[in-house]
């Protein structure tokens, strides 16, 4: 198997270079370019045609969302994740909406930073809990007071499922679910593939969204 060939973005040096750092022992995953702004990574990417960039937000010169708007209009299948320091909200739904597959903070342990990687370049999407967290905060106050109807339709979802949809819905973990309903971690992972299959969409996010849109949790 190729190495997963990693572009990191980031304006200050020492943010770059300790980010090079934490994947130096990883046989997996080949840092191949460091760049200091977004212009540079579009280069770069034309260049390097990497796997993956990891893009800080505020940037001179161009900032990572247009960066990334940029990169996702020219090389859709180069993967972006947005990695900053700022729980800002507008940044985190305008990245997203430009096509970026994760979301992380700085502060995120290196080990969950080296598994996001992995999971993005399988295909996957990886938000930082703390994003999530934000994210369905929105969601919530931006969902208008809907008037509640008995029976809603829940796509067949058994009860135990909607108990699993809930959780989603509050942005829990895998493992903070299992303990919450006292399953086993693969259990909740079965039960999550009976969700995505049943509401026919296979991001959590997404779920979570429809899920309170819906008036389902």
């Amino acid at each position: 198997m190729s190495k997963i060939k990693l572009l990191i973005v980031d304006d200050q040096e020492i943010i770059r270079e300790g980010l090079q750092d934490t994947f130096l022992l990883e046989n997996d995953i080949q840092v191949i370019e460091l760049a200091e702004n977004g212009e540079k990574a579009i280069q770069y990417c034309e260049k390097l045609s990497p796997d993956i960039v990891l893009m800080d937000v505020r940037m001179p010169i161009l900032d990572g969302v247009e960066a990334t708007k940029i990169i996702k209009s020219r090389w859709p299948d180069i993967r972006i994740v947005i990695l900053t320091t700022f729980q800002d909200i507008n940044y985190v739904t305008e990245a997203l909406r430009a096509g970026a597959e994760g979301y992380l903070l700085k502060a995120i342990n290196p080990v969950d930073l080296i598994a996001g990687i992995k999971l993005i370049s399988r295909g996957g999407t990886f938000i930082s809990k703390e994003i999530a967290h934000l994210l369905i905060e929105q969601m919530s106050t931006q969902t208008p007071k809907r008037t509640v109807v008995e029976n809603p339709h829940n796509y067949g979802l058994t009860e135990r499922e909607m108990e699993v949809l809930s959780c989603l819905a509050e942005g829990l973990t895998n493992t903070e679910i299992s303990a919450r309903l006292f399953l086993s971690v693969g259990t909740v992972k079965n039960y999550i593939s009976n969700i995505y299959a049943k509401l026919d969409l296979h991001d959590r996010l997404k779920v979570a969204r429809k899920a309170i849109d819906e008036g389902m949790v």
